[in-house]
């Protein structure tokens, strides 16, 4: 049957028309952030550790990210989120850093590899 021949009997026409009409009188939501109290600190390390639950990230600064051996790094911030909401904050951290590399030019992630040899 062409696309053209669809019904309002057949289901699959049916499932487009109601979601079309449910998504056309949903209110849209407007979202205000008040950030005027909010405390900033600087990360330069990141821990990533999960539940069944939850998605847990820790941020801290790592005081020698050139250094060898054992460093102790404080955990200054640890984020809990839910799983949806931890795939929401991949994708705009993934889009923000694709602006910034077409903008800069690719990020080296590894520090050492970043290191220029003495001239």
């Amino acid at each position: 049957m062409a696309d053209d021949e669809k019904t309002a009997d057949d289901p699959e026409q049916e499932s487009t028309q109601e979601g079309g009409a449910a998504a056309a009188a949903a209110p849209q939501q407007t979202l205000e952030v008040d950030d005027s109290d909010v405390n900033a600190s600087y990360a330069n390390f990141c821990r990533v550790s999960s539940t069944p639950e939850e998605l847990i990230l820790d941020l801290g600064l790592n005081p020698q990210p050139y250094g060898t051996g054992i460093t102790k790094i404080n955990v200054a911030q640890r984020v809990i989120l839910n799983h949806y909401t931890a795939k929401r904050l991949l994708g705009a951290l993934s889009q923000a850093l694709q602006r910034h590399e077409q903008a800069f030019g690719v990020l080296e992630t590894n520090v050492r590899n970043r290191l220029k040899a003495p001239a």
